[in-house]
């Protein structure tokens, strides 16, 4: 903050640092900014406690052009120099302190909803979530600022409403901190009409982090079809508006008698191409950020598949870790009681994702065949008596592989004796270490939300039956390595620097950072074929296009499960039990149409076939296109 020198800014001055002072007796958080800069201050004013408190630096982010602007503005106030000092006792009028830019670490948990920022050289007290400040949040009717008491009164004031709190819990979303200003990554767009759906976007859910990446890929991948017709660009407004979101309480009682109360979600994305298709996902970070990610996501991937299906997403921050089967099930006949309604075999029926598999789809069925009062359709699930394929689980799992040995086909290689990595430990991940296994490759780890396990001699169906048992069990994958001496389990890492071929990263969204793709990359690893929706940062996705590593997108390698998926539903399937062989031969042929349908789609829009970017972008072209014609043929609905 500058201030004039004259006696006329003195009193601003004193409420100004008054303002900065109650900042720090409450703990508030404070934003980093740009350098170290000289604060004038009337005499009396500091805090003497505060120049012993430690400052613990917070994380970098890029400057921008704005910054450096700002950079000469003040954030914390830390100790005076000693030639600081020598001039307050000649000038007792007014005294300078360093204020650096930096986070403090110790907030208040009453004040984590607000931080102190600089404002056009004035220090304001800002909302955490909304990014506002002053007569953004209060009622003055002057029109300027006032005292720091207006201030932080109509914060208050703010900070206890629904709304605000709303925001405050989604962003929170069961951490133990609130992250200020949590950086989205904005990839440079050679087109300003592109960029301009980024814009609109972060405009209107600027809090949606994950949702804003899934975008940004997206249209990054579009550049160029967005470039020759701009009627796409309306179209793609149109496609980020999700076309119905349900949010709804979950009350259930525990065995003990005791009630609680959790969130729910379904996100029906796009509908034009048909009736939806999408997982339920149980998770404790579960929120309406991922849920229109994964809607988005599934939008896509439906669309590139076989078949004429439209995408959704849901579940709840529910964790059923630790839950006994009744109190399951309460929670899933809750849940389902309040979705029911938009469900069914022509609007939209549910499928796994984590945290949900064959327990709770016979649970979320069982109380939708009641409330439908009849049987109609079906949901997909995994060997329940109203399933008709026997490999619903092992779709997906398979697929990935399936995917993996046409790319290297097209290389003239095949996967035998190739080593490969392997994230996750759940239903997809123990599929790919099957078929791995059966084309003769050799995969070395596994890993959980602890850490991974490596075995150099590589996973066998008796090692992987093993492992079944001990996730059964709910034990850890480190029990594994007291049977096998020649395993290893490494506590809090990831298996990326285990030297491979290919990797095959099923665990979470955003799994791979920057630094991981550099230990990929350090590693050997020449294809990442994505189990999991969006497993890489856009960091991550940076450096492995730049080392030339192959990436195949979860829209297209993932559509195993759209497929079983729909054998499933199909009126005939369900009168049959297919056999293993003529479902991995259809499975086979739909992931080739799949493969195909990008490296066409790509080769139309100029992406040479060894691009490591040919896949992803050819992917979002082709699915992306089909919603589009549908969209446009059906008109503005």
């Amino acid at each position: 903050m500058l201030l004039p020198v004259g006696g006329l800014g003195m009193n601003t001055s004193m409420d100004d640092m008054n303002l900065i002072q109650q900042a720090q007796r409450h703990h508030l958080v404070v934003r980093e900014l740009g350098e170290e800069i000289d604060l004038e201050i009337g005499p009396g004013d500091d805090d003497p406690s505060f120049a012993s408190t430690p400052i613990i630096g917070g994380p970098a982010r890029e400057p921008s052009a704005e910054d450096h602007d700002e950079s000469k503005h003040v954030v914390l106030i830390s100790q005076l120099s000693n030639d600081d000092q020598d001039m307050s006792k000649t000038q007792p009028a007014k005294r300078k302190k360093k204020v650096v830019k930096r986070w403090r670490e110790e907030w208040a948990d009453t004040y984590k909803w607000a931080y102190v920022d600089v404002k056009d050289g004035t220090a304001r007290i800002f909302c955490s979530v909304c990014k506002e400040y002053g007569r953004k949040h209060r009622r003055n009717p002057y029109g300027n600022e006032g005292s720091r008491n207006m201030q932080m009164s109509a914060l208050e004031e703010h900070n206890n409403s629904l709304l605000h709190k709303e925001a405050l819990r989604l962003q929170m979303a069961s951490k133990d901190k609130i992250i200020v200003d949590k950086p989205i990554y904005v990839k440079a767009l050679m087109s300003k009409t592109a960029g301009s759906i980024i814009e609109a976007a972060l405009k209107r859910d600027p809090h949606e982090v994950e949702f804003i990446q899934a975008v940004q890929e997206a249209v990054h991948a579009l550049e160029r079809v967005i470039a020759k017709n701009a009627h796409y660009v309306n179209i793609m407004e149109r496609l980020l508006e999700p076309e119905r979101m349900v949010l709804f309480r979950v009350p259930w009682v525990d065995d003990r008698g005791e009630t609680h109360v959790n969130r729910g979600f379904r996100v029906q994305f796009n509908q034009a191409l048909g009736p939806c298709r999408g997982g339920l996902r149980f998770h404790p970070l579960m929120n309406l950020s991922i849920t229109k990610f994964l809607g988005f996501e599934q939008t896509l991937k439906n669309a590139l598949s076989p078949y004429k299906l439209g995408g959704a997403a849901g579940g709840s921050d529910f964790d059923p870790r630790g839950k006994s089967d009744n109190e399951i099930m309460r929670f899933c006949q809750s849940f389902i009681n309040e979705i029911y309604r938009y469900l069914g075999p022509d609007k939209d029926l549910p499928s796994e994702e984590m945290g949900v598999g064959t327990r709770e789809m016979g649970y979320l069925f069982g109380q939708y065949r009641r409330l439908a009062g009849h049987f109609e359709g079906s949901f997909t699930g995994p060997r329940i008596f109203w399933s008709g394929s026997s490999l619903r689980t092992e779709a997906t799992g398979y697929g990935l592989v399936f995917f993996a040995q046409l790319i290297l086909a097209d290389m003239n290689k095949e996967l035998k004796g190739l080593r490969c990595v392997v994230s996750g430990s759940g239903k997809i991940a123990m599929h790919v270490l099957e078929k791995l296994i059966a084309y003769g490759a050799l995969p070395i780890t596994v890993s959980d939300s602890k850490g991974y396990l490596v075995d150099e001699d590589g996973f066998d169906y008796m090692k992987i039956s093993f492992l079944r048992d001990i996730k059964a069990q709910q034990r850890s994958l480190r029990d594994y390595s007291k049977t096998y001496a020649r395993s290893k389990y490494y506590d809090e890492a990831k298996p990326w620097n285990e030297r491979c071929d290919v990797a095959f990263p099923c665990a979470y969204h955003n799994e791979i950072d920057q630094a991981d793709a550099i230990n990929l990359i350090n590693s050997g690893c020449r294809i990442l074929i994505e189990g999991s929706n969006m497993p890489c940062t856009p960091e991550a996705v940076d450096v492995l296009r730049k080392a030339n590593i192959l990436i195949a997108p979860a829209m297209a390698a993932g559509a195993g499960g759209v497929v079983a998926g729909e054998l499933e539903l199909n009126h005939a399937c369900n009168l049959m039990h297919w056999s293993p062989e003529d479902f991995e031969s259809k499975l086979q042929e739909a992931m080739k149409q799949t493969y195909q349908r990008a490296l066409k789609a790509a080769a139309d829009f100029g992406y040479q076939k060894e691009s490591p970017e040919a896949l992803v972008h050819g992917a979002v072209i082709s699915a992306f296109l089909s919603v589009a014609q549908a969209m446009t043929d059906q008109g503005c609905v």
